[in-house]
């Protein structure tokens, strides 16, 4: 059988990783396969630069809609990357009746529901097994390996960039912008990392594991998104010393109400297994009704790691080409007329417990005031820490854990409590998973 044919459009980190995984491995692949898989066109803006990474091998052009428009291709593979040219290129793809591959998982938490639905309209295959955590293969668990199982949540450390971050501030006592700064020299943080730093990208990746475990559209927009730019060591030293670790977790959890999608820094106990997941390394827990607790540990990132997941794409179309649509898995796991509209919850309604650090003057009654307003709305507390704050006599940082309750219940308690006269600096706030 000849083999089949793919055009890749960008041949940058994951481009080329790409190209040279696949040359490598391409008589085990093709054994797997059960046909060859080749690149045999190459778009990239930079054709010099990219003749000199394939040499004679593949052609390559600059313009992408060569590659589309050549009716020997069988696969794009987009690895542009961005919401513009890349969602354009992607819906020619599919209207020319190519199946694609794409890495790209902002414009899937994006657009998703219109490149799905114009796909199934031309009977194509979208894979994106490494829009999310790199070489780890969550996606395929999520759709396959976990199909007999009702999804109760997902919660992933699933930016490389950020997990380094934090563990630098751990570690080595770093504010947050020295570890950003050393993330940069070290290739783990872009030039603007702010996707990466302000929860973005992990949102991107939350909102495709929500859509295909719980059977939903892909409503990035509707997901509450924090980062990790305004969190102090002094809170990660604090959290350690009660037996915890932050870290920027995506979260998405199905309760009778509704569905929470969220992101943003979160208190885990340092004995889970995710908590000890240290650098640029990603990691999700998946909990579900026949399984259990399930993990999936690797690098989120790189030219290789991430490659491998591209390639496991080009596998299963490769396999799966001749099929009957109807025949292949689904792209959000579901069959497309059994998605449900079911509401995210917004954050207000979402439950949780709560870390948070207070300083106050060090003066009778500060406490009892304290607790007085967190009872007066049924907070209840779980442990409390009392420190003298590094910023002065008379200062005292009040630490206080508490159980789970509404959000909407914890933001009232802290807008009576900040108000007190003896309350003398921002209240820090961090939510707190047991994820047990």
């Amino acid at each position: 059988m000849e083999p089949i044919q793919v055009g890749l459009l960008g041949i940058g980190t994951v481009g080329s990783g790409t190209f040279q995984v696949l040359a490598r491995n391409q008589e085990e692949i093709r054994r797997r396969a059960g046909r060859g898989i080749e690149i045999t066109m190459v778009a990239d803006l930079d054709v010099e630069r990219a003749r000199a990474l394939v040499g004679d091998r593949s052609k390559v052009v600059a313009d992408a809609r060569e590659v589309i428009a050549n009716p020997a291709i069988d696969i794009v593979v987009e690895l542009i990357g961005g919401y513009g040219i890349a969602r354009q290129l992607v819906l020619e793809a599919i209207a020319a009746g190519k199946h694609v591959v794409t890495a790209n998982k902002a414009l899937l938490a994006v657009h998703g529901s219109e490149i799905f639905a114009a796909a199934r309209d031309k009977g194509v295959m979208v894979a994106f097994e490494a829009a999310v955590a790199g070489g780890i293969p969550i996606i395929k668990a999520l759709r396959e390996g976990l199909t007999a199982n009702q999804i109760e949540w997902i919660a992933g450390i699933i930016n490389g960039t950020t997990n380094f971050i934090l563990s630098e501030m751990r570690d080595k006592g770093l504010d947050f912008a020295d570890a950003l700064s050393e993330a940069k020299r070290l290739g783990y943080a872009e030039a603007d990392p702010t996707f990466d730093i302000e929860g973005i990208d992990a949102a991107h990746k939350i909102t495709l594991m929500s859509a295909i475990a719980f059977g939903i559209p892909v409503q990035f927009s509707k997901a509450h998104v924090e980062g990790i730019t305004s969190l102090q060591s002094v809170d990660i030293h604090y959290a350690e010393q009660l037996g915890y670790r932050i870290k920027l977790l995506g979260i998405t959890r199905r309760l009778s109400t509704g569905i929470e999608l969220r992101v943003h820094p979160t208190l885990v106990p340092a004995k889970r297994l995710i908590a000890n997941v240290e650098g640029a390394m990603n990691a999700v827990m998946v909990q579900a009704d026949a399984v259990g607790t399930t993990l999936y540990y690797g690098k989120g990132a790189g030219s290789e790691p991430t490659a491998s997941a591209v390639i496991a794409d080009l596998v299963d179309i490769t396999r799966l080409h001749t099929a009957d649509p109807c025949s292949r898995v689904p792209h959000l796991a579901f069959q497309p007329d059994e998605l449900h509209a079911t509401v995210v919850l917004p954050i207000s309604e979402v439950v949780t417990a709560f870390y948070l650090r207070l300083q106050v003057a060090d003066e009778k009654g500060v406490l009892a005031d304290i607790t007085r307003i967190l009872a007066d709305v049924d907070i209840s507390i779980d442990a409390v820490l009392q420190r003298e704050s590094e910023e002065g006599e008379n200062k005292t940082d009040l630490i206080i854990l508490t159980h789970q309750t509404p959000e909407g219940k914890m933001r009232a308690a802290l807008a009576k409590m900040q108000s007190l006269s003896t309350v003398l600096a921002p209240i820090v706030s961090i939510r707190k998973e047991e994820l047990a």
